[in-house]
């Protein structure tokens, strides 16, 4: 079953699209006054936080057409293609012009060629850094591609004048864990191998939310394994720790885009008849005994999002490690506000504020 077939699913979809358009074409345009009299003055505030008016906005909009959460659809028998496909269509609504040179490639897997995408500077922003980010997509293990998250690379590489190398690995419930690691760790390695070709000298990984994971996990890989450390690693509100229920899980459950529901959903996905354990640090990184000896870690959490603690958690057990750490807590922000820019309000200025820090985190390498 698609999203192409006809009835009631195919109505509700296109109902769907039509009001996530026309909201994300809306919001930029209204002014922040205008926004709060259209919430009546009543923000939303939790745990210390008060919710960015952009994003309460965004929420509503999307509950009142349907959409509680990230996960779409969570059909046993087609909801995985139909999710794959509601977040594809509204990443589509979400993708202003970017300048940047860009072209397809594929570079060797453990179980076969990984598709990526390359990003060059194409000289529209800033002077061009002499950094390679190889960037991992999130979407829980399970959703999310090259497509999904363009605009956020594109924005990366030319706001910050940064190669950028997106990977489309293997996803579940198709491909179990490990096999998203197995593939990101291949990708580093190959960037390793063909950073000075490519004319980069210093390499980053990267990645929001399960990407964000994976980023953390090339890098202890890489320790343990003696192989070069990417020189910092970009992790924007990361899982860390599967095995966790932290207080900004229970807090956040419901309502902020991220549900609990979801990651149960996703995580069941990737680990759900895999040989691998909750607990084992090749998915759940916060975990590791020995955190000491890894990169420097540049970390985004949000204030609104249920995986803001362990973020949190493992910027802190990386700085007693002795890890340089320079942890940002974007704290009226939900989880994805990356890919959530093109709204403006607080997710461009975060999104905006983390390219600068990445820059000049690069430019003290």
């Amino acid at each position: 079953m698609s999203e192409s077939l006809p009835g009631r699913g195919t109505a509700k979809q296109v109902l769907l699209r039509r009001a996530t358009k026309l909201t994300f074409a809306a919001l930029p345009r209204i002014p922040e006054r205008s926004k709060r009299l259209l919430l009546g003055g009543r923000p939303v505030e939790l745990d210390g936080n008060t919710l960015d008016s952009t994003l309460q906005m965004l929420l509503l909009a999307q509950r009142a057409a349907g959409q509680g959460g990230l996960v779409g659809d969570f059909r046993p028998d087609c909801g995985v293609e139909s999710s794959r496909a509601q977040l594809r269509a509204q990443a589509s609504l979400l993708s202003p012009p970017i300048r940047a040179d860009v072209s397809e490639m594929s570079i060797p897997g453990p179980a076969g060629p990984i598709p990526a995408r390359h990003y060059v500077p194409d000289g529209s922003g800033p002077a061009p850094t002499s950094a390679l980010l190889v960037f991992f997509h999130g979407g829980g293990f399970v959703l999310g591609d090259l497509d999904t998250h363009d605009s956020l690379c594109r924005l990366i590489c030319r706001d910050g004048g940064i190669q950028v190398l997106s990977v489309d690995y293997r996803l579940a419930p198709e491909h179990k864990a490990p096999a998203a690691a197995d593939d990101a760790y291949a990708a580093y390695q190959w960037a390793l191998q063909h950073a000075a070709g490519l004319g980069a000298t210093r390499i980053v990984v990267g990645g929001d939310s399960a990407g964000g994971n994976l980023a953390a996990v090339v890098s202890q890989r890489a320790h343990t394994d003696g192989l070069p450390l990417p020189d910092l690693q970009l992790l924007l509100y990361p899982v860390t720790d599967f095995s966790s229920q932290t207080r900004s899980r229970t807090l956040f459950a419901d309502g902020f885009f991220l549900t609990k529901r979801d990651i149960d959903w996703c995580f069941g996905h990737y680990l759900g008849g895999s040989d691998v354990s909750p607990e084992d640090p090749i998915v759940s990184p916060l975990l590791t005994e020995d955190l000491a000896g890894l990169p420097p870690a540049l970390v985004f959490t949000a204030g609104f999002d249920p995986l803001r603690d362990e973020g949190n958690r493992y910027a802190a057990a990386l700085r007693e490690a002795g890890v340089l750490v320079d942890l940002r807590e974007e704290r009226s922000l939900i989880h994805g506000f990356g890919n959530f820019f093109p709204l403006a309000g607080g997710s461009a200025t975060a999104t905006t504020a983390m390219i600068s820090a990445l820059r000049a985190h690069l430019s003290h390498a």
